[in-house]
Formats: C-alpha cells, sequence, structure tokens
C-alpha cells in the first residue's frame, strides 16, 4: 500500500490513487475538500525535497509556471508545502499520453491527425515562450490526449530544475530520443531547442519510428549531435514533400536554421494545410555536420519501419526474445550492428562482439575527448562575466574565451540593469582544469516594479494570496452573478493590468456568485380549482396561503381571490395567499309550526369599513353582490370610518367586497 493513499495535506487535498511515476516524482489522483473537485497532486521525490537548493529552484520555477493560462497547457493550482512535503496541485486530465496514443492506434499516424496534434503543442509553446519559459523535455510522454482529441502541455519548466545534475543514464532514457544537439552537448538553448523535440515527435508520428535508435542514452545522444536521420519520405512516401521539409527544418542540428519561433513553424503548418500538395523554397539541407553518420542497413537486416518500437524504460533495441534457432536447429545469437540484425555462427559471436566494442569505443573517444587524454592538465581561469549581457558575449566570442554559458534564472536587481548578467558561477578569477568548462549566469530583471496582475478566471482564494501575500496590497471584493463564470472565481478587477501600484494600494476583485435564480410569472388562478392552482404553483417552484369562505358566487373548491395579480414577476419560492370558496352557507330548515307571517318589507343593514390603520385620502370601493356601493377617494382622516345603509328583500345573502388602494381588504357575507 502507497504510504501517501488515504493521506491528507494541508487538511485540503485527500490522496486518493496513484496514477503515475516519474523521474522526480510520483503523481497521484486527489480531492480538494474545500472546492469538491479532483485534481492531479505532484509529490517530489524524498532524496530530491531534501536538497535546499532543488528546493528554493523547485518552487520558483513552479510558480512561475503556475502563471501560464493556455487551453493547451495543464493548469498549476497551487505550489504547496505541507508535513515535509512538496507538491504540486495541478489539473487533473481524463486522457492518455501521446505516447500511449500513438501505440494504442499504431505508427505512423495521418498526416493530418499529427498536425492536429503538433499545432497545439506549437500553441502552448508559443504562449510559453513568449513568457520566457523554455519546457527543456517536449516529448509525447509529456502531451496528453483528451478525449475530444485536444491536447495539453504538461511539466513545463521542470526539466529546468535537474539539467544541472542531469546525466544521460537509463532514467533520462524517455527524454534523449526527444533531446536538441544543444541540450546534448550542455550549450546554452532557447525556444528553438523545443522546436527540435517537436521536429522529432513530428517525425516520429509520421514515419512509425524515432530518427536516431541506441543501446544506450549516450550513443543516442550522440547520434543527435554527429547524424543525419534518415528521410521522413524514404520511410513513408505517402508523406506529402512540404511537410518533410517542416519536419526537417524543424530538426536541423544548428539552431540558426530552425524556425525562428514557435509561432514561425506553426504559420508554416498553416500554410501548408492550405495547400498540401506545395513545394516548399526553404528545404533545409542538414550539411553541417562534421562526417555525418548515416544509419546504413546491413543485408539480411529488418528495414526500419519492421524494427521494433524503442523501449520506454530501457531505450534499447531489442526483441523480447534474445535467441532464435536456425533450419538446422543450431543456436544462433542475434547481434545489433548499426541498427539492424544479422545472424552469425557461434564462432563468430564473441570476435564480432569484440569488434563492435572496440569501434564503438574509439567513436566515442574521437568525438569527446578528442585527444586530451593525451594533453597535460591545464587551469584556465574563469572570465568576470558580471555587467555583459549574452548579446555582447555572441557578438565577442573572445570574452568568453574557452567557456561556455548556460543561463539560468532571471531576478530582479537593484546593482544591475536588466538583461545584464548579475550573477555566475564559478565566480570571476577561479581556477578551472578544464577548458570547456560551463559558466551557469543569472541574468538581471532589473528593478522589481509592482504592477496589477491578470486574475480573471482565477479562485478567490488563489488571487487572494498572491495579491495579498506576496504583491502586499490590499484587496477589496465584490459580489455579482453571472452565467459565465462559475461560483468563487474572479469575473473582473480594478485597476487594469499592468497598472503601476505600490505595496497597500487598493485593487477591487468582482467573484461571481453563480448563475442568479430565474424569476417566474404568477398567473390567473381565480376561478380555478384549488387542485389545479396548487399543481401550477408546484411547478413554478411557488409557495400556497389558503383561506376558505362560503360564497353564494363560486363554487365549492374554487379560488375566489389572489394577494398577486396575474403576471407579475416573483422569485421562487414566493406565497400567494388564496381565498377559496366553501359553496354557499347553509341554511335552517323552514318551521312550519306554527306558522310564519311573512312581510315584503326592505330589510336595512349597514355596511362599515374600519379606517383606523389608514391616513390621507385612499381608493375605496364598496360592493353587495353585484351592486357598486361605493366607489372613489376617500379622506380618512376627515371622515373617519366609512358606512353606508343598504336595503334588500327580507332573507336575501349578498356578498360584501371591500378594495383598499385597488387591494382586496376583505370578503364576507351579509344576510337581509
Amino acid at each position: 500500500m502507497d504510504q501517501y493513499i488515504g493521506k491528507m495535506l494541508d487538511n485540503r487535498y485527500e490522496i486518493l490513487e496513484r496514477i503515475g511515476v516519474g523521474g522526480m516524482a510520483v503523481v497521484y489522483k486527489a480531492r480538494c475538500h474545500r472546492l469538491n473537485r479532483l485534481v492531479a497532486i505532484k509529490i517530489l521525490k524524498p532524496e530530491l525535497a531534501s536538497d535546499a537548493e532543488f528546493r528554493r529552484r523547485f518552487q520558483a520555477e513552479s510558480q512561475a509556471v503556475a502563471m501560464l493560462s493556455h487551453v493547451n497547457i495543464v493548469g498549476v493550482y497551487d505550489v504547496c508545502q505541507s508535513d515535509g512535503l512538496n507538491y504540486i496541485v495541478m489539473e487533473l486530465i481524463d486522457g492518455m499520453t501521446l505516447k500511449q496514443y500513438m501505440q494504442k492506434r499504431g505508427t505512423p499516424l495521418k498526416w493530418q491527425e499529427a498536425l492536429h496534434f503538433i499545432s497545439q503543442v506549437l500553441r502552448a509553446l508559443d504562449h510559453a515562450h513568449s513568457r520566457g519559459i523554455i519546457h527543456r523535455d517536449i516529448k509525447p510522454h509529456n502531451i496528453l490526449v483528451l478525449r475530444d482529441g485536444s491536447i495539453k502541455v504538461a511539466d513545463f519548466g521542470i526539466a529546468r530544475l535537474t539539467s544541472s545534475q542531469a546525466t544521460l543514464t537509463q532514467e533520462a532514457i524517455g527524454s534523449v530520443h526527444y533531446i536538441s544537439p544543444e541540450q546534448a552537448k550542455g550549450s546554452h538553448i532557447d525556444g528553438r531547442s523545443d522546436l527540435y523535440s517537436v521536429g522529432v515527435m513530428l517525425y516520429e508520428m509520421l514515419t512509425g519510428r524515432l530518427p536516431f535508435e541506441g543501446e544506450t542514452p549516450v550513443l543516442i545522444a550522440i547520434q543527435h549531435i554527429n547524424s543525419i536521420p534518415i528521410q521522413p519520405r524514404e520511410l513513408n512516401p505517402d508523406i506529402p514533400v512540404g511537410l518533410e521539409a517542416i519536419t526537417m527544418k524543424a530538426m536541423a542540428p544548428n539552431p540558426n536554421q530552425r524556425y525562428a519561433s514557435a509561432q514561425d513553424m506553426l504559420d508554416a503548418v498553416t500554410e501548408f494545410q492550405k495547400n498540401p500538395d506545395a513545394v516548399p523554397s526553404d528545404t533545409i539541407r542538414i550539411d553541417n555536420i562534421e562526417e555525418p553518420t548515416r544509419v546504413i542497413p546491413v543485408p539480411g537486416a529488418r528495414e526500419p519501419e519492421q524494427q521494433q518500437q524503442v523501449s520506454d524504460d530501457t531505450g534499447a533495441l531489442y526483441d523480447e526474445d534474445d535467441e532464435y534457432y536456425d533450419e538446422e536447429g543450431e543456436r544462433t545469437e542475434r547481434i545489433k550492428l548499426f541498427g539492424g540484425r544479422v545472424k552469425l555462427p557461434p564462432i563468430a559471436v564473441a570476435v564480432a562482439a569484440i569488434l563492435i566494442f572496440v569501434v564503438g569505443i574509439v567513436i566515442f573517444l574521437f568525438n569527446f575527448i578528442r585527444g586530451a587524454i593525451f594533453a597535460p592538465a591545464k587551469e584556465y581561469t574563469v572570465p568576470n562575466l558580471l555587467g555583459y549581457t549574452l548579446e555582447e558575449l555572441e557578438k565577442d566570442p573572445s570574452i568568453l574565451g574557452d567557456f561556455t554559458i548556460e543561463v539560468g534564472e532571471t531576478v530582479f536587481n537593484e546593482e544591475y540593469e536588466k538583461d545584464q548578467i548579475c550573477e555566475q558561477t564559478p565566480e570571476a578569477d577561479e581556477k578551472v582544469k578544464d577548458g570547456k568548462s560551463t559558466i551557469t549566469v543569472t541574468i538581471s530583471g532589473g528593478t522589481e516594479e509592482l504592477k496589477m496582475i491578470d486574475v480573471t478566471g482565477w479562485e478567490l482564494e488563489r488571487a487572494l494570496k498572491k495579491l495579498e501575500e506576496d504583491m502586499k496590497l490590499k484587496v477589496v471584493t465584490e459580489e455579482e452573478y453571472s452565467s459565465t463564470t462559475e461560483e468563487g472565481y474572479i469575473i473582473s478587477y480594478t485597476p487594469k493590468k499592468d497598472t503601476e501600484l505600490e505595496e497597500g494600494d487598493e485593487v477591487t476583485l468582482v467573484v461571481s456568485k453563480g448563475k442568479e435564480n430565474q424569476k417566474v410569472a404568477v398567473g390567473n388562478y381565480v376561478d380555478l380549482s384549488l387542485e389545479q392552482v396548487k399543481a401550477q404553483l408546484e411547478l413554478q417552484g411557488l409557495k400556497a396561503n389558503v383561506k376558505e369562505y362560503h360564497s353564494d358566487t363560486y363554487a365549492a373548491g374554487k379560488v375566489m381571490w389572489q394577494s398577486i395579480e396575474k403576471g407579475t414577476m416573483v422569485d421562487p419560492g414566493t406565497t400567494i395567499d388564496l381565498q377559496v370558496s366553501l359553496g354557499p352557507e347553509a341554511t335552517q330548515p323552514p318551521v312550519t309550526n306554527p306558522p310564519v307571517v311573512t312581510t315584503d318589507a326592505p330589510v336595512k343593514k349597514t355596511i362599515t369599513v374600519d379606517l383606523s390603520d389608514y391616513s390621507g385620502t385612499i381608493d375605496l370601493k364598496v360592493t353587495l353582490g353585484s351592486t357598486t356601493v361605493f366607489d372613489g377617494k376617500w379622506n380618512a382622516d376627515e371622515k373617519g370610518d366609512f358606512s353606508r345603509e343598504v336595503t334588500q328583500s327580507p332573507g336575501t345573502t349578498k356578498r360584501v367586497t371591500i378594495e383598499i388602494n385597488g387591494e382586496r381588504v376583505e370578503s364576507y357575507d351579509l344576510e337581509f
């Protein structure tokens, strides 16, 4: 059982299950109990988390990546430390890696599908590169394919964390197949290194194989530096000429021969898609390599398209079986030679193996040591690069001398101007014995300026942490309903983006309350049965308060009056008062003994309206059955209560209705 499953981090994230393992971290599926959503959590391995410098770079790099916001980049929600653990909280993706997708579909892919994926990768890289972030480890394993066919690029900036410690070991095999020549040599890199890796991915999708394969990561890296891959159309003639040209230009060993930016390559892909039959005029020929080595099939070896896919775990080119038997039953071993295989008799196996080993050693020594092993050790003095810009160093190579540089992070610095080198390792005037040593430099970002950032779409908690804790600003929140922004997330903000601020300045965040409840219209319920009205009110989300009265006008069970007029817009849950008829009041049976003396003389009654709760002039209407007793203005202060005498035939019952200011306030039966 994994030690972290079931563990609660920061009293918020519950670890549910392990979903992946990488060279530097383990990835888990987790639930955020604060927002009730599923997330992915990448926990640093203990051996890395114990390194203080690595933790510092991990925090800085991850927080920078968290600022990326693009539909094709896996979102980073938070970077945390809890109980001695260092972890990143990310968007949980329901899908598979592009590597898994290719293995499932079988390669080569159709070129239209390959460009569908590559175009999205390029958009993601363009977004990241424009913000100074290089991926450094573009490969199908870091490209996630969603169910709708869209992709998201993962692990932006993470490769940089291990670049200083990385070696071409078995652990790095997943990356070495896609590494740029300048990365393999430890030289300065920029966004064009990512484009080289994109070119390798495109090559793999179009041909069904990788451009370079080998027994060890070192041998594969050597090929990236010194070898020319087989042209894609030699492996798959169905690839259009223009697309082959795009692929090989992206994979040019010299960065200056590649596309200048991700947007430039995306433009080339877009133009090709408009006219796939066009032949490009800027086809790249790879001719700047010293003694290029081309992979040549050996007679009897399998064709390239028949070679087994390189294993992600070992990087070696092998079959599941390391031996087989020929037709005569004699055991014959398979010997790997320049990517092919031949059958050799057992007597020659040992000699061939030794010969290949010796040749490999000679090539390795020639390419990497070049006789230096025989030269006496020599000390070199580290130059002082502080105050120089990278552009100045490129224009005057004599400043670096025998050294190369690796560009590290960019930091705010008050001593050095923007783009100047403000730190270097090793320091100036130090003595080193390797004349090809690398100097790692830190670039000044100039004096830190406090500017408003774009927090649209951020969760409120994340925005408060950034603005209040990190930027020391005062935050005021307002709430609004929104049909497009989820509850608890930022709709808008003031002041606008890039406005210069000072610590303590006030900013306003408009936070979504979610969708507003829809109002409903009151219907006409009078003269409907109570059962009908209740059913209608239930559908509308309204409530009823029922009072019953006798009536000669309305049948029993019929609604006589409603408190809210037809057509009025009200909120769901509103209560409407209803008056419902009980029917005519029951009469006493006639008395037959002694006989009743009847008279036709009319009976007089007085209708009185209590107006003690009213003041000033009111609209008063009093009706007796269908007869209007009074309908007009009445000054309650001057005249007091309303009173009228009415007459009817004996034995008559009439309904008295009283309305004040257009609202029925009383209704009762009057007997004569």
